[in-house]
């Protein structure tokens, strides 16, 4: 989508704007960036070493685009519970010269020789899920590497390969495990297969030592097949697809046990996806996303929801029934999701319908300022897009996890890229390649095809199709179309509900990206409403259950949000998740 490329109304809207800034006395916008002047640049990730990676790209005169190339080769080593090469991602880019907004869909595919029916048992019942994550069957095409060559190729400033010149160093001369993989590591390693018999044994050989000891945090841990493929990338990028990183994906992707469809012609055929971004407005402001198979859908529905609802009270995030507000649209919102949101390229999905102001409206109305909506369930938006498209579709029956990362960069042209990077769950499949983790990101379909009635499910396993994904990266921009915000997180489903608070705490509750982000995860999916029980006040969960909500107090949410937003006059100020190891690099002009 292209800012510019609004409606006549809004047209208008930005010209009258452009007249009264020209005329006002007192709000000459003197301090407002054009798009030839050189600012203050911001990398927000979730590691330290991939924040340096990103900075010290900006620094050599690379775009958003470069650091964001250098920041993902990083986290595939030092965060590799999260996100990899050999992983997926979505990444949304803002060109502040021409005011394009581009969503770049790196998310896996299925490949062409896929049951539908692979994780389930003769008896129709599931496989479990630890079984078809550690496997063959649950690694989609990777997508991440051939996506960042298409922005590369659009955006870069930098030659290719120069962005991975920090991986190799640290993946060479080692670098020090953080407490959060250390913590994953004694936490999950005893789901990562040690002998022959239960899978590929690598992740193993790489976390444990001989007698079976896991790796501590402060340990100095090197990776030389790591090394050795990013060099090989740096020269020859088509050699994942096409060469022998691709020919050893395959191979152990059909390794036993469960070995898994992927054939050689599967990764040769890849491509990445570019769309105009989804936007939507929101009081004043538009917010833009992915389209599916991202589900960032559901984040604009959810702020249309509370802007179409009785609103906010007075006291933001201290009043317990501007939360019951919030929780009541992402019910809404995570409703319509699970039974509509699937790849659109094989599903019709009704985009146009769940952001439809009178739809929302209607929808709105369903919240009670006084309690708790019983019984909440999709809605038609067929209705307020085209009746004629609607299909009858089966109750889903997917699982979502939490290997994730996410990340902001704003550069000195005030371009912007918002980034969210997948490898699925825990380690992924837990095999290795090269130095990498393959994906089990296929375990995002439906197990199921059909739901007990027999109807097709949106999200079921397709031969070439993409799993519906979480991911939610988000950029806001103002009624005069500057960049005003950047978001997103990790955390399998949750990262709908944690991407939208940040958005209601700087939008609506005048928060820092700080205070947006260190505010209580709260994430109300269904009948169960689960919030921070270390970050919510008793006075919160009590206003909560006053309005009828059975309160899970969770232990901990597995967010990592990273948030860059821009001041009036022009400066960023980030924000970056406690909840992991994010940090904020700023460099000035």
């Amino acid at each position: 989508m292209s800012l510019r490329s609004f409606s006549l109304d809004r047209i208008l809207l930005l010209f009258l704007s452009a007249i009264s800034i020209l005329f006002s006395s007192g709000c000459a916008s003197t301090d407002q960036p054009s798009a030839s002047t050189t600012q203050s640049a911001m990398v927000v990730t979730a590691n330290p070493h991939a924040s340096k990676a990103g900075r010290d790209v900006l620094a050599a005169g690379g775009s958003a685009i470069d650091a964001a190339i250098a920041i993902e080769a990083v986290l595939s080593l030092v965060e590799p519970q999260s996100s990899g090469l050999a992983g997926g991602a979505y990444l949304l880019h803002f060109d502040k010269q021409t005011g394009e907004v581009t969503a770049y869909d790196g998310r896996e595919t299925a490949p062409a020789a896929i049951s539908d029916t692979q994780f389930l048992q003769e008896s129709g019942e599931s496989i479990g899920f630890l079984n078809a994550k550690n496997s063959g069957l649950s690694t989609g095409v990777p997508g991440v590497l051939a996506m960042l060559q298409l922005a590369h190729k659009d955006h870069g400033q930098l030659d290719w390969g120069e962005h991975f010149n920090a991986a190799i160093e640290l993946a060479e001369n080692g670098f020090s495990v953080s407490p959060r993989l250390a913590g994953m590591i004694e936490r999950f390693g005893k789901y990562i297969p040690s002998t022959p018999e239960q899978g590929p044994t690598q992740a193993y050989d790489y976390f444990f030592d001989d007698n079976g000891a896991a790796l501590t945090a402060g340990t100095v841990l090197t990776n030389l097949d790591y090394a050795r493929t990013l060099k090989k990338l740096a020269q020859s990028p088509n050699d994942f697809y096409t060469g022998d990183i691709a020919a050893a994906i395959v191979a152990k992707v059909q390794e036993p046990p469960r070995a898994g469809a992927m054939q050689a012609t599967d990764l040769a055929a890849y491509a990445p996806l570019k769309h105009s971004a989804l936007c939507t407005d929101y009081k004043g402001y538009t917010l833009c996303g992915p389209p599916p198979s991202s589900s960032w859908v559901a984040v604009g529905q959810i702020m249309g929801l509370i802007e179409h609802s009785h609103g906010f009270s007075e006291g933001g995030a201290d009043t317990p029934a501007n939360w019951a507000l919030f929780a009541e649209a992402q019910r809404l919102a995570y409703s319509d999701r699970d039974h509509y949101v699937a790849d659109n390229t094989f599903v019709d999905v009704p985009l146009q319908g769940m952001l439809s102001p009178a739809y929302l409206q209607s929808r709105a109305a369903l919240i009670n300022a006084n309690s708790m909506t019983q019984d909440i369930s999709h809605g038609d938006p067929w209705s307020y897009q085209a009746p004629d498209l609607k299909v009858a579709l089966g109750e889903d029956a997917t699982n979502d996890m939490a290997g994730t990362t996410h990340f902001v960069v704003v550069d000195h042209n005030g371009n912007v890229v918002s980034m969210t990077a997948s490898v699925e769950s825990i380690f992924g499949s837990t095999r290795m390649v090269g130095g990498m983790f393959l994906n089990n990101q296929l375990t995002d379909f439906s197990f199921k095809p059909k739901d007990d009635q027999g109807v097709p499910i949106a999200n079921r396993i397709q031969a070439n199709k993409r799993p519906r994904s979480s991911m939610s990266p988000t950029i806001v921009f103002d009624a005069q179309g500057e960049f005003v915000m950047a978001t997103g997180s990790p955390g399998g489903n949750s990262i709908i509900a944690y991407t939208a608070k940040t958005l209601v705490g700087v939008l609506d509750w005048g928060l820092t990206p700080q205070q947006a982000i260190d505010l209580p995860n709260l994430v109300a999916r269904g009948e169960q409403v689960r919030i921070e029980k270390e970050r919510a006040s008793s006075a919160l969960i009590q206003g909560l259950r006053d309005y009828g909500y059975t309160v899970h107090e969770s232990a901990g949410e597995n967010s990592g949000l990273s948030v860059v937003v821009r001041r009036n006059n022009g400066t960023l100020v980030g924000g970056a998740d406690p909840r992991r190891e994010g940090t904020i690099e700023e460099l000035n002009p």
